[in-house]
C-alpha cells in the first residue's frame, strides 16, 4: 500500500470555458467537482493503476465533508484527520480555445497545534502499514515549516521510501531528513534554490540531503539524477490540455515503480508516459489509458552528464 499525505487537501471545481475573459462574465460550458490536492491526485492515478493507496491528511468543515464524501464515492480509502477550520477549495478555468488553464488557489484551513499533534500521532500507525509514503503539496496555515520533516523522521525511522513533492522553506527543512525522492517543476526548481539552471539547482538539492531529484521540466519531459545515474527522458511529441495533476501522475508513476524495484529508465519513461496522457485528460487525478499504454514505448531515455560535481 502507497500512502498518500495532502496536508492542504481541497475541493476542486473545474470550469471549462470556450474563451476566458478577464475582466468580463464568462459563460461556464462544463463544471466539475471533486476532491483534490496534490496526494489525493496520486492516489487517484494509483487506484487506476491497480496499485494498493490510502489518503489522509487534513479536512475540515463543510467542504472538508463534502472532499470526504467524493473520496468514499471514487472508492478511495480514507484516513483523513478532522480539524475545525473550513478546508479550502481550489479553482481550475480551462479555456478549451486557448489551450490555457488558470488556477484560484485558496490557503487553506488554519491548523491549531493541537490538530497537528493529533496528526503526527495517527500518523506513524498508518505508516507502519505502507510500502512508501508520498508526501505533497502546500502546507496549510499552522502547520509547522517543518512538518514534512517531521513525517518524513517518522516513516524513514521505519524504513520506507518517501516522495517528497514541495517546494520552498517546506522542501528545504525537510531535506537532512534524506528523503529517497523529491519531484520539483523548473519554476519550483529555481524558487527554491536561486538556480535557474536546473543541473545546478538539482546539484545544490543532493548536496543538501536528497536522494534522488525527478525535476519535471514540462513539455520536455524529466530531468532525473539519483545514485544510480543521471537521465533525460523526453515524450515524443507536446500533448495538449490540462496540465494540472500532470506532475501527480509523475509521481504517482514513481512511487509505484520505486515499490516494484523497476530500473530507473523503465520507471522514467512511465513517468513522462504518464504525465503526458494525464494533460490529455479534463480532470487532474486522471488520465488517458490508451495514449499512456502507447507513450510507454515511445519516451526516450537517455543518459545526460552535465550535472555539477
Amino acid at each position: 500500500m502507497i500512502l498518500t499525505v495532502t496536508l492542504n487537501a481541497a475541493l476542486d471545481l473545474t470550469y471549462g470555458v470556450d474563451g476566458l475573459r478577464v475582466g468580463a462574465s464568462t459563460r461556464v460550458a462544463e463544471v466539475a467537482e471533486r476532491a483534490g490536492g496534490k496526494g489525493v491526485n496520486v492516489s487517484r492515478v494509483l487506484r487506476a493503476l491497480g496499485v494498493d493507496t490510502t489518503v489522509t491528511g487534513l479536512a475540515g468543515g463543510a467542504t472538508g465533508r463534502a472532499l470526504r464524501r467524493e473520496l468514499a464515492a471514487a472508492g478511495l480509502p480514507d484516513a483523513m484527520a478532522e480539524v475545525a477550520a473550513e478546508s479550502r477549495r481550489t479553482v481550475a478555468v480551462v479555456d478549451r480555445r486557448a489551450d490555457r488553464t488558470t488556477m484560484l488557489l485558496e490557503p487553506g484551513p488554519q491548523v491549531t497545534p493541537a490538530e497537528w499533534a493529533r496528526f503526527t500521532g495517527s500518523f506513524a500507525p498508518l505508516a507502519a502499514g505502507a510500502d512508501a509514503v508520498v508526501l505533497s503539496g502546500s502546507l496549510p496555515p499552522g502547520v509547522p515549516a517543518d512538518g514534512y520533516a517531521q513525517l518524513l523522521r517518522i516513516a524513514r525511522r521505519r524504513g520506507l521510501p518517501v516522495l517528497l513533492d514541495a517546494e520552498g522553506e517546506p522542501l528545504l527543512a525537510a531535506l537532512p531528513e534524506r528523503p529517497t525522492l523529491i519531484k520539483p517543476n523548473a519554476d519550483e526548481l529555481a524558487a527554491t534554490t536561486g538556480e535557474s539552471d536546473p543541473p545546478a539547482a538539482i546539484a545544490r538539492l543532493r548536496a543538501a540531503g536528497a536522494g534522488s531529484v525527478i525535476a519535471s521540466l514540462g513539455a520536455e519531459g524529466l530531468l532525473a539524477v539519483t545514485p544510480e545515474g543521471s537521465w533525460r527522458a523526453r515524450p515524443p511529441a507536446r500533448i495538449t490540455g490540462n496540465p494540472t495533476g500532470a506532475g501527480d501522475a509523475a509521481v504517482a508513476a514513481l512511487a509505484a515503480g520505486l515499490v516494484a524495484g523497476l530500473p530507473w529508465p523503465a520507471l522514467l519513461a512511465r513517468a513522462v508516459a504518464l504525465s503526458a496522457a494525464a494533460v490529455a485528460a479534463p480532470l487532474a487525478g486522471s488520465y488517458d489509458a490508451g495514449l499512456y499504454r502507447r507513450l510507454c514505448e515511445q519516451v526516450a531515455v537517455l543518459p545526460f552528464d552535465r550535472i555539477p560535481d
